[in-house]
């Protein structure tokens, strides 16, 4: 693994990029064919607290956990916890869909559709819209219940991807009632 640890308003010491690469480094060992590339860590100190970011991008998988806590060294044991718990989820996920496309090929049942549902938005007044960030990233070829994986794993509320099987991009999205929803072009 290759660590990116940059601080903010804290100086990354020695003892606290060795303690980070020792701990996160441990997650290598859940990685058994594709280790990481690059481990991106930010920390930072706000209001006297420690506040620890790491996010390790795989091949169709993002992990990202965040922890704050009075001692920075708490906080980068507790963000390990954190990915730690991800990882496993992940991976029991990913083994349960296996069997249950096994499953489905070996009964010849085929997969039921995604509810779609989309919102018209309505015309009104001109607002003035101040954007203040921009992300691109690689829209990456994964079906609705990949991107529901990874959206949870991100802990966002909604997530963009191209869909394998019409090579459109499309939205999942979590609704108020805890399930999930599905936009795609017409």
């Amino acid at each position: 693994m290759k660590f990116q640890i940059r601080g903010e308003n804290i100086q990354v010491t020695a003892a606290l990029r060795e303690y980070v690469e020792k701990k996160v480094g441990r997650l290598a060992k859940y990685f058994e064919n594709s280790s990481p590339a690059d481990v991106q860590v930010t920390m930072r100190v706000l209001k006297g607290e420690g506040t620890i970011e790491v996010t390790i991008p795989l091949s169709g998988v993002i992990l990202r956990a965040e922890e704050t806590h009075e001692d920075m060294y708490a906080s980068i044991d507790l963000v390990v916890e954190k990915l730690e718990r991800q990882i496993r989820k992940h991976k029991t996920k990913l083994i349960r869909k296996l069997r249950i496309e096994s499953t489905n090929k070996a009964a010849g049942n085929s997969r039921q559709a995604v509810a779609v549902l989309t919102e018209d938005l309505e015309e009104g007044e001109d607002v003035d819209i101040d954007i203040v960030r921009t992300k691109r990233f690689n829209l990456k070829p994964m079906d609705a219940q990949e991107a529901v994986m990874q959206m949870d794993m991100l802990g966002h509320s909604f997530f963009v991807f191209q869909n394998s099987d019409t090579n459109d991009v499309n939205v999942v999205y979590r609704r108020n009632d805890g399930r999930y929803g599905l936009i795609e072009p017409k």
